[in-house]
């Protein structure tokens, strides 16, 4: 997926736990863990809100796109 996910970043930079992070956003640590290894298809305003404002950053520290090279165009 072109979606890459940097929760485990933020979460060594702020020096907090995955469950102590699940506890004050007010989702499950398994829901966290989907999140946090990129398998999720989906991810609520709400949720990145919530991720954002504990650990106090920006939606682009936690998300980023990434490329698999160039961009066939005959596949667009």
């Amino acid at each position: 997926m072109p979606i890459a996910v940097d929760i485990d970043v933020m979460l060594a930079k702020r020096k907090m736990s995955v469950g102590e992070l699940a506890e004050r956003v007010g989702i499950t640590p398994a829901n966290l863990a989907v999140l946090k290894n990129g398998r999720a298809k989906a991810v609520r305003f709400s949720t990145l809100a919530a991720l954002c404002e504990v650990l106090e950053c920006q939606p682009g520290d936690l998300l980023r796109w990434e490329t698999n090279g160039a961009a066939d165009p005959t596949t667009l």
